[in-house]
Parts: C-alpha cells; sequence; structure tokens
C-alpha cells in the first residue's frame, strides 16, 4: 500500500470541521495520505472553511469538493471516492464521534497482508458506546444482526463509519447509495463477494440531534430496503 484516502462529506459541520481536520494532521500515519473533503452544499460555512483548510495546506494533502445541491452522505462519498489516489480508502465523518487517532491501529492489518478489509467496530468491549441515544443503539443493533442472518457474517457493528477498504475493491462494487444506506450497500456488497471482514475495537462519542446528528428514522427503513434488495439481487 502506497497512499491513503481519507474522505470527508461534510454537511453544515462549521463547528467541527477545522478541529477535526487539524487532528488529522497531527496523526503519524504509516503511509503517505490525502484528505478529500466533501461539502455537500452546506447552507453553513463550511464550504469556507473547507477551502481555507485547502489553501493553508503546503504540503498538496487536502483536496475540496462541493455538491451543486444537497446530495446526501453516500453521493458525497462516491464522488470523493471518483478523486481519490489513494491504494486504500476510509470515510471520517466530520464531527468527533470517530477519533482519527486510531486510523493507524486499523490500518496496520491491510499493511501487514492479514485482512482483506477492515472495520472498526464501537461494541467491540463496549455494550453501549459513549452518547449512543438507545433509539440508535437498538437500530444499529437489529440492522447488524439482521445483517448477519441474510449474508452469513458474524459482524458486531454493520453501520460503523470507520470501513478500511482497498481503493480497487471499493470501486468494484458499484454502489449507488445516496444518504445513509451506503453503510449497508457497501457491506451487503462485500458480503456476497465473500471478503472477509477483520473487526477491531474503537471509541466512540455519540453526539444527539441537537449538536448536529443528521440520522434519521427514516433512514432505518431506508437500510432495511437496501439489505433486503442486495440479498435477491443476483
Amino acid at each position: 500500500m502506497e497512499k491513503l484516502s481519507i474522505i470527508i462529506p461534510a454537511y453544515n459541520e462549521a463547528p467541527t470541521l477545522q478541529q477535526l481536520v487539524e487532528k488529522i494532521l497531527k496523526v503519524s500515519f504509516p503511509v503517505p495520505y490525502e484528505i478529500i473533503l466533501v461539502d455537500d452544499h452546506s447552507r453553513d460555512r463550511t464550504y469556507e472553511i473547507a477551502r481555507l483548510l485547502n489553501q493553508q495546506d503546503t504540503m498538496g494533502r487536502i483536496h475540496v469538493l462541493r455538491n451543486e445541491v444537497n446530495r446526501g452522505k453516500g453521493y458525497s462519498i462516491l464522488r470523493g471516492l471518483e478523486q481519490a489516489q489513494g491504494d486504500v480508502i476510509v470515510v471520517q465523518d466530520a464531527d468527533f464521534e470517530y477519533d482519527p487517532a486510531e486510523l493507524p491501529r486499523l490500518l496496520a492489518p491491510l499493511l501487514k497482508g492479514s485482512a482483506e478489509v477492515v472495520y472498526g467496530s464501537r461494541f467491540l468491549g463496549n455494550r453501549r458506546p459513549l452518547g449512543m441515544a438507545l433509539a440508535n443503539y437498538m437500530a444499529n443493533l437489529f440492522l447488524t444482526w439482521l445483517t448477519n442472518l441474510l449474508f452469513r457474517t458474524r459482524l458486531t457493528d454493520m453501520e460503523t463509519c470507520y470501513k478500511i477498504i482497498p481503493a480497487g475493491l471499493m470501486k468494484s462494487l458499484q454502489l449507488s447509495a445516496s444518504r445513509f444506506d451506503f453503510e449497508p450497500e457497501i457491506t451487503a456488497k462485500l458480503a456476497k463477494k465473500n471478503i472477509r471482514i477483520t473487526e477491531l475495537p474503537i471509541l466512540y462519542n455519540g453526539r444527539t440531534a441537537s449538536e448536529g446528528k443528521k440520522i434519521k428514522a427514516r433512514d432505518f427503513f431506508m437500510a432495511l430496503q437496501v439489505l433486503f434488495t442486495n440479498r435477491v439481487r443476483s
């Protein structure tokens, strides 16, 4: 592996985006990396901050894209994937729920050749992740259970943001989900390719809707639809 691409989809994340990127830049990665910021047509200063970060980047590691209209997290990830130059892809949420300092540890099995794909699990060794609302907790458990049932996987956290995936494999999956249904779609398609997913524990610090969390009840039902559709699709 020669390079890591970190894709950050962002919608109205002005309060946290700069601090998040600064945290990434302080991480000691074992390989060169790039950061692809994809602003999903935010209504606040997210895009302005992203452009400023790009201008201040003297090493050419930060790239900025902006959707012409609001399209969703999955669409933003796929747009970033089109521009990614790395050999391995990871998505980083634009808030502080996931700590980028954990990424080198998650990358290690791929660097050693001992894993095909690595997921960072919020539930390994932690029955109830910090700050995760009860409704989200129950939805996560159920969707992971259903994924395991439908696709014969043995996951503890299907919905995790931290999925470390080789770029060629990710691009071969022909992903199309535009919202939060990106997570079940990519997991279902990996499972149907018989890709072995290795899970490692990660820390998690959930935020509330008032703090900017955007996933809604309808996203749960969209995830169900994606899982069942991919189960029956040849």
